[in-house]
């Protein structure tokens, strides 16, 4: 025996099995679900679990770093090739922000949301704000945003008679013609919509798989919009119930609201008010009954012109049972609701501080009323009461309420607090554009509408267009990496409750719809034609953006008609009737599906998300928890594309042979919903995804 071989055989074992393999980076995984934190959004005073996970033995250590405190993280689990490393953290009151440092051999590196880095940036730092939680029931919710002039008239006879008043100028009109596309300066066309029409509908809602409904402004005002409110304190008897009705429309040649009889009687009546009011109250009821929430939007940075506090246009001035507008006399109660800059202007002062400029959008002065801001503190409170119940609030314009930002802060944190108050289990969601960040320290906004982490990334990803359609990017059209950065960039700026609730929209009633984008026409109504809209457009791009939608972090939010077919260009056109009867029954049809899926699978609620691959034209991605996994694989190309994805990133074992069940497939040939098995032998899946398609795959673990 040649013991000499023997001894130097005997080394070389022992260097191969103690030899550490290359750093792994893939494996690397950590974020802010309860899938790496326990609890996910932990009280002050608590002690949180806070883990990591690297490839099995290919670290040797890991710290948290938590401003200048660093500490060693210890190895709790090792399961499918992957350790698990975790510490405890011990709460106080204060937020906190942290990341990973790991070292590997002569490797020394970190991990935040934008994953290995060998710098640190604070942005893409893991966040914890002791006490922040958002509703349960918000997290995920499939919401359903109604534009409530614009879904269905289910009571005739409240409907705005055309000369019924007369709105920046000219008189508003009732359309007959329920299909007719809006025109110029809709904001003063009536097709008749109202909350009978939704009760009418309810079914439809609750087939489709909606869990909340999000309404744009219901309060009285002259627009269709209602972004100009007019009296906070009650629902619009044109929304509502007209009890009471009297009164003339104005004449041909009159446009002099204080003789609009028909209007005054309908909208200061306290009958009609009161009757709708209560009626909104049996709207909620009912909806409730049906398991779904409802939202309400609330403007309150400005009011409008027609507001009683202001009555520039002498609605309520010789009304009994109100008090004169700021406008009318320079006694009324309500002068210091608004910034007048001449002390000499009454009575009908003209001079007063409108948002952005606009007269017919006054700002409301509550640095300098504190009647004002009590006034409002208690609507908030109001409606998320009984009998209404409200479920919650979405915030027109929230950041420019105020003359700074200290009292901006400040404001919605005391509306916040009354909120809260009246109903601990309301939201507060809030308009936004940009970084939303300091909002979002768990005293202000509970979340905001997704447009930089969501709505413009998809976007730009699958159509190259901008969400007004107000301009075509070739560069950005098809680039995942840009997709992803984006994404990693600006979903950083959500802590993990907000980015849950976070309502995800791919159209809503101030961009175009996402289905007129896929037809990549640069342009508006006024220049196009509503009729180009429609043309060109691909369903197929379409279906693959609710793919998305639907298994995406936050709350998948469909802009009522966007699941029916419905096109358009930016507001007005955007404002559409829903088509009854003219359906596009099979794009229904495909939006149950998905929202069944998502409603059906925890991991699009709760889990952890993970990029897989990309390419040009491609993306793939998963959403798992520690024993659900799925797999959602995009091609936006005009040809069948074969992907692989590791698979293993997701927690899959690559020690034995993993089936996987397809939940959907969609592509230029149509959609089917048929289960088929995928196999993934080694941690690795091989997946044949259509044209212009999307395969949504779901391990079965045994």
């Amino acid at each position: 025996m040649d013991y000499n071989n023997l001894a130097e055989t005997k080394r070389i074992q022992e260097y191969v099995a103690n030899m550490r393999s290359a750093f792994h980076k893939r494996a690397v995984f950590s974020d802010e679900t309860e899938n790496y934190r326990t609890p996910a959004e932990p009280e002050p005073g608590d002690t949180v679990n806070i883990r990591i996970r690297t490839k099995e033995k290919n670290v040797d250590a890991v710290y948290l770093v938590s401003g200048e405190k660093k500490q060693q993280m210890k190895l709790i689990n090792t399961k499918d090739g992957f350790d698990y490393y975790g510490t405890d953290v011990e709460l106080q009151n204060e937020s906190i922000r942290y990341f990973f440092e790991i070292i590997s051999g002569k490797i020394h590196c970190y991990y935040n949301q934008a994953g290995i880095t060998r710098e640190i940036d604070e942005h893409y730092s893991f966040g914890i704000v002791p006490g922040f939680q958002t509703p349960d029931w918000a997290k995920g919710a499939v919401m359903y945003q109604i534009f409530t002039d614009r879904f269905c008239n289910g009571d005739p006879s409240n409907d705005v008679v055309t000369g019924e008043y007369c709105y920046i100028n000219e008189k508003v009109q009732k359309i007959e013609d329920w299909n007719r596309p809006p025109q110029a300066m809709d904001v003063r066309d009536f097709y008749g919509g109202d909350l009978q029409g939704v009760m009418d509908k309810l079914d439809y809602l609750q087939d489709l798989g909606v869990e909340v409904i999000y309404f744009n402004p219901l309060f009285v005002s002259p627009s269709n919009h209602k972004y100009d409110i007019q009296d906070y304190d009650y629902i619009d008897p044109h929304y509502g119930k007209i009890v009471h009705d009297g009164g003339e429309v104005l004449a041909d040649w009159d446009k002099d609201n204080s003789h609009a009889s028909r209007y005054i009687c309908r909208v200061t009546g306290k009958d009609n008010l009161e009757a709708s009011n209560a009626f909104f109250a049996e709207v909620v009821e009912e909806i409730h009954k049906r398991g779904m929430k409802v939202i309400l939007d609330g403007v309150f940075n400005h009011c409008g012109s027609f507001n009683k506090w202001l009555d520039r246009e002498r609605i309520y001035e010789n009304q009994q049972g109100y008090e004169k507008g700021a406008y009318v006399s320079a006694d009324s109660p309500y002068r210091s609701f608004f910034r007048f800059n001449n002390p000499n202007g009454w009575p009908y002062n003209q001079d007063y501080d409108g948002w952005w400029g606009h007269a017919t959008l006054p700002k409301l002065n509550y640095e300098e009323s504190k009647e004002l801001y009590d006034y409002i503190m208690h609507i908030g409170r109001k409606w998320v009461s009984p009998p209404y119940n409200a479920d919650g609030w979405r915030l027109d314009v929230a950041a420019d309420l105020g003359h700074s930002d200290a009292y901006n802060h400040q404001f919605w944190r005391d509306f916040r607090k009354n909120v809260k108050e009246a109903n601990p289990n309301a939201i507060i969601l809030a308009e936004h554009y940009g970084d939303a960040r300091p909002w979002l320290e768990g005293d202000q906004w509970d979340t905001a509408m997704n447009y930089d982490a969501f709505m413009e990334p998809v976007t730009w990803f699958l159509t190259g267009m901008e969400k007004h359609s107000d301009e075509y990017n070739e560069g950005m059209y098809g680039n995942s990496d840009s997709f992803i950065g984006a994404m990693k960039y600006h979903m950083a700026s959500f802590y993990g409750p907000s980015l849950m609730t976070a309502m995800n929209e791919l159209s809503n009633h101030d961009h175009s719809r996402f289905l007129t984008r896929t037809n990549f026409k640069v342009g508006r109504v006024g220049t196009l034609g509503s009729e180009a809209a429609e043309t060109g457009v691909n369903k197929a791009v379409f279906r693959e953006a609710v793919a998305i939608q639907m298994t995406w972090p936050g709350a998948p939010t469909i802009y009522y008609g966007d699941e029916a077919g419905l096109c358009g260009f930016t507001d007005p056109d955007n404002r559409r009737t829903y088509p009854w009867g003219r359906e596009d029954k099979e794009l229904i049809a495909y939006h149950k599906e998905m929202i069944k899926i998502h409603k059906e699978n925890r991991e699009l609620i709760t889990g952890s998300l993970r990029f897989l691959a990309n390419d040009y034209q491609q993306l793939s991605y998963g959403r798992f928890t520690e024993k659900e996994k799925m797999v959602v694989t995009l091609n936006n190309t005009s040809e069948t594309k074969m992907v692989e994805l590791t698979v293993w990133e997701l927690g899959i074992p690559r020690t034995r042979t993993v089936k996987f069940r397809q939940l959907m497939v969609t592509g230029d040939f149509g959609y089917s919903s048929v289960k088929k098995i995928h196999e993934c032998r080694a941690g690795v899946l091989h997946l044949e995804v259509p044209a212009h398609g999307a395969i949504l795959v779901k391990c079965v673990l045994e």
